[in-house]
């Protein structure tokens, strides 16, 4: 009866008591659960990348401006009023052919009296001639004096003159006389009309005696082959070599690329921006370029692949210079300042501070500081992807659905 009667009490105290461990138990566990949950959210999520070699070639995208073969601003060489012109913006014109045509009253009255004076010149000429010859008769004789003679031979010799420079006059005021009619001065197509019927023009220069601005008429580009000139900084001008080509892009012609070849570069350096002008030749027979033409022009200059590249984003940019976050021991994180080589788009080039074995934070944030414990994850996939190719080496940079060079060839 006894032990029924402490059965009976034992049983609910050590029920009890069970359910009492094991509710603490699982508190414990709980907690510790919670404790592990908020120690992980507590460090930051970062994702862990590697620096890559660097390629052997890198391109090189400047900007550029498309110039004519030849290019002539026409101006007038005699002063008067446009009597008509005969091509407009955009006329195909041959060497020679007729532009316009100037109406030159001034001159066309000067013209007419060298021509009256050219007639008074050769008279008094045969004059002296005949009234020499007649003196020259009566040489020796009491008749005359060889002085006189002498006077008579000598005045032939001055009209002789006189009648040369009747005739040189003339024909100055010939040769004026034809540039009445402007002409192409090869050819070309006509880029510029700045003038029309009735304006008046003033000689350039042509004639020192007429005073006042000269007027440009129009502009003739021979465009079977155009210049590119480009500005290509200090430090790639040592690739500017004979051979050199390039790719042409125009922004308003996607997935249309041009080949270009390097004609030559001044050899000195613009000391405002530090970059040399250079030259290159493109084969326009299609007439597709105009000139005036933006353009992006890229070289493919060799490079270092010794030289470790890392993406831009890993970057950080402190009063304490350009630095990388690395990933050390336990996954804490150390500032290293490295020094940065060439920009090659989404990657850039590190001449020192980096190793290829480092792991470096990809996209830091802003207040990730030394000895910061972090928590590394693995990137998705297509973001693990995109890294991967933008390590590999870079490609020309061709617009969006770009495929070949296009049909352009360059300039022999």
């Amino acid at each position: 009866m006894k032990r029924r009667t402490a059965l009976r009490v034992a049983l609910p105290v050590v029920a009890a008591a069970a359910l009492l461990i094991g509710g603490i138990f699982e508190r414990e566990r709980a907690l510790a659960k919670l404790r592990n949950v908020a120690t992980t959210q507590s460090l930051a999520a970062v994702q862990i990348i590697a620096p890559t070699p660097g390629p052997s070639q890198r391109p090189l995208v400047l900007p550029g401006t498309v110039s004519a073969w030849y290019q002539a601003p026409i101006f007038a060489q005699v002063s008067g009023y446009v009597h008509s012109w005969y091509v407009d913006y955009g006329a195909t014109v041959k060497a020679g052919q007729l532009l316009a045509v100037i109406d030159t009253p001034s001159l066309d009255a000067q013209y007419a009296a060298a021509q009256a004076d050219l007639h008074v010149a050769q008279a008094n000429y045969h004059l002296a001639v005949v009234t020499a010859k007649r003196w020259q008769a009566l040489a020796g004789t009491v008749a005359v004096s060889q002085q006189e003679v002498d006077v008579q031979t000598a005045g032939a010799e001055v009209h002789k003159a006189e009648l040369e420079a009747a005739e040189q006059n003339l024909a100055r005021y010939a040769a004026l006389e034809a540039f009445k009619r402007v002409v192409a001065p090869f050819d070309g197509v006509v880029t510029a009309r700045l003038t029309d019927v009735g304006s008046y023009v003033n000689a350039a220069g042509g004639d020192v005696s007429v005073r006042g601005a000269s007027t440009e008429l129009f502009t003739v580009a021979d465009m079977h082959a155009l210049r590119v000139f480009v500005s290509v900084p200090q430090d790639d001008a040592d690739q500017l070599v004979p051979g050199l080509t390039a790719l042409i892009h125009l922004p308003s012609q996607p997935g249309h690329l041009i080949q270009a070849k390097y004609l030559t570069t001044a050899r000195a350096f613009s000391t405002n921006t530090r970059t040399a002008v250079t030259e290159l030749t493109v084969d326009n027979s299609n007439q597709a370029l105009w000139p005036g033409t933006y353009v992006d022009v890229t070289f493919q200059v060799p490079s270092d692949p010794k030289v470790l590249t890392m993406p831009e984003q890993a970057l950080i940019f402190r009063a304490a210079g350009t630095q990388v976050a690395l990933v050390g021991a336990n996954n804490r994180v150390h500032l290293r300042n490295v020094t940065l080589g060439q920009n090659l788009g989404q990657m850039v080039q590190v001449t020192s501070g980096l190793a290829p074995g480092d792991k470096l934070v990809n996209n830091p944030p802003a207040g990730l500081l030394e000895g910061q414990s972090v928590q590394p994850v693995t990137p998705v996939q297509g973001y693990a992807l995109a890294q991967q190719n933008s390590s590999e080496q870079p490609e020309p940079p061709p617009p969006p659905g770009s495929a070949s060079g296009g049909g352009h060839q360059t300039t022999p």
